[in-house]
């Protein structure tokens, strides 16, 4: 079993914390995408990433300066939105590091498909960005079916918890002998299950935090989570598709 998640676009380093395990599987990859990013003009970025002027000029001297290979932050530490904080990895006990170690995979941008402990600089690349490399109009053209055949040789089951922005770079290319598993967690309003961004995260981080507790490795147990007010809603769910609806 592989657990996808999303990345988080706040990052941070750790010097002090663990040094990472290893350098990212996709680095030849994720050094073309800088090499690129580096050859757009300050405009070109500043719509790349849809963000502040502020905010823009800050990233281009980080892109300046960023080094893939060298004082890095593993994966899990490096990010630091909300899903992340809900899952808390940094009071991780032993045996839920060595949980997600072999469970938990990050999608991003840049990186392609990240083990928690690969490491990682900060970055800004959504996964979603036009960033246009030789007739590829975006990155889920540039990654193709590279993720998802790396997933395919660990696993016969990809345990989603990753954004639709994320999950799109997978789902579509594994074969049909890796099932792909969805979990929602929503709200009923007016006879509909609808999701909301923040609540989803948390419920996200959340949930990992409760794989690594209890090291569930079977799909039939993941309907057993319950926390933040979330519950297993049989009725809604469906072969791929685990349904919480929050109380």
């Amino acid at each position: 079993m592989r657990v996808l998640i999303s990345p988080a676009k706040k990052m941070r380093t750790d010097p002090d914390g663990f040094p990472p395990d290893a350098l990212p599987q996709f680095l030849r990859e994720a050094e073309e995408l800088l090499a690129a990013l580096r050859a757009l003009s300050p405009e070109e970025l500043r719509a790349l990433w849809k963000c502040s002027g502020v905010l823009a000029e800050q990233n281009r001297e980080r892109l300046r300066s960023m080094d893939l290979r060298r004082g890095l932050t593993p994966a899990l530490l490096a990010y630091d939105g909300l899903q992340y904080r809900y899952m808390a990895p940094n009071v991780f006990e032993d045996a839920h590091l060595l949980y997600v170690r072999e469970h938990l995979r990050i999608l991003s941008g840049l990186y392609g498909l990240l083990r928690p402990f690969d490491g990682v600089t900060p970055y800004r690349l959504e996964m979603r960005a036009e960033l246009k490399r030789e007739g590829q109009g975006d990155l889920y053209a540039f990654w193709g079916g590279k993720l998802a055949a790396q997933l395919a040789k660990e696993t016969d089951l990809a345990v989603n918890l990753a954004s639709r922005e994320y999950s799109r770079a997978v789902e579509p290319y594994l074969p049909r002998s890796v099932r792909f598993l969805t979990c929602t967690f929503g709200t009923r309003v007016n006879g509909k299950v609808i999701e909301k961004g923040t609540l989803c995260k948390m419920a996200r981080g959340q949930m990992v935090r409760w794989l690594a507790e209890n090291n569930v490795t079977r799909p039939e147990d993941l309907s057993d989570f319950n926390s933040l007010g979330y519950r297993f809603s049989k009725p809604d769910s469906a072969e791929n598709e685990l349904v919480f609806l929050k109380e």
